[in-house]
């Protein structure tokens, strides 16, 4: 595991805890439970109820070579995975991808269109500078002169997709992709497709923060989950969304920055700006049927911003909860469409 996200983890551990034992002080046991590390993270997946005939051991091991494949292909970090490959090819022609890599990037490009570039997988480029990918962090801003020369070299329109058969095409030799907003999304719904195949229809899937569930907790009830309250120095609820059959993620910049004389640059970098984001929006909690599709989209209004976002947000149906800043502390604004979710805390 990468030691930046370590302070992360231990966040998401506590997290967890709140998840799993939600409004009740003595949670029932469930049959299934499995956790460990992926993607430079954590991962904690429970079942309601599990066939007879599925052997628990065996469905870890199923589940931890669903989970290497993914991280195999789509991780920045590791020099010799898929995507790392297509990174380090210089050439600008069509490139085979496997099935996978071809689906999450075809999903980036259509939330790209959708947020007019605030999403943008090939800001990969300016991640990196800003320390915030697989070399070590620097902890200082890049100079002007170095964002606006890896800011000529991204552009979403500079990645093109072939289906038959399937491959990848740059425009510029030097673009870079990085699916780190989008590939744990992915890897939740894989888990999930995985469970559903052996005939578990109860089940929460949790990948760095990312959710996905199905059916109902061990209590017969909707699954409990915890949006945190985005303070970067201590862990509570902000809210509780009462949530089955559904995928959700947040994104925010409460976690992973750093400072420079009071100045927090988040990690979350504005692919038109090529500076990490400076707005008022703490966090963004996204409903979506597929959790990659939240993943994507809670990046993208995060980038859009509190107001801007909101408006998309709206435009779209996408059930989603703001928490901005304020000089009080923190206001919620839920979309219509997430207001069904809202659950009051204790």
């Amino acid at each position: 595991m990468n030691n930046r996200f370590c302070i992360v983890n231990r966040w998401l551990i506590l997290l967890w805890f709140l998840i799993i034992s939600g409004c009740n002080d003595t949670p029932v046991p469930y049959p299934f439970t499995y956790a460990g590390e992926t993607e430079g993270t954590t991962f904690h997946i429970k079942a309601s109820f599990l066939p007879a005939t599925i052997k628990t051991a065996a469905l870890q091991t199923q589940i931890r070579t669903v989970l290497d494949k993914i991280d195999g292909q789509m991780s920045t970090y590791k020099k010799d995975s898929e995507l790392s490959r297509f990174n380090q090819n210089r050439s600008t022609d069509w490139q085979n991808v496997s099935p996978e890599l071809f689906t999450v990037i075809k999903e980036a490009q259509k939330i790209s269109a959708l947020s007019n570039g605030a999403f943008d997988v090939t800001v990969g480029g300016l991640v990196n500078l800003w320390g915030f990918g697989p070399e070590p962090m620097k902890y200082t801003a890049p100079a002007d002169p170095l964002i606006q020369e890896r800011l000529s070299k991204i552009g979403y329109q500079k990645l093109s997709l072939q289906e038959k058969p399937l491959a990848l095409k740059k425009a510029d030799p030097d673009l870079y992709v990085d699916l780190s907003a989008l590939a744990k999304g992915y890897a939740v719904d894989q888990v999930g497709l995985l469970l559903e195949q052996q005939g578990i229809t109860d089940y929460m899937v949790e990948i760095g923060g990312e959710i996905r569930v199905r059916g109902q907790n061990n209590e017969k009830k909707p699954w409990q989950i915890a949006i945190e309250k985005p303070t970067p120095n201590k862990i509570s609820v902000e809210r509780i969304a009462s949530l089955t059959n559904i995928g959700m993620a947040t994104s925010g910049d409460y976690r992973n920055f750093f400072e420079v004389d009071g100045v927090r640059f988040s990690h979350t970098i504005d692919p038109r700006t090529g500076k990490p984001i400076t707005h008022k929006l703490a966090s963004i909690s996204v409903l979506s049927d597929t959790t990659m599709e939240a993943d994507a989209l809670a990046t993208a209004l995060n980038v859009l911003g509190e107001e801007a976002g909101f408006q998309l947000a709206e435009q779209q149906k996408i059930a989603a909860l703001f928490i901005v800043k304020t000089e009080q502390g923190f206001t919620e604004k839920p979309t219509t469409a997430f207001l069904p979710y809202l659950k009051e805390t204790k």
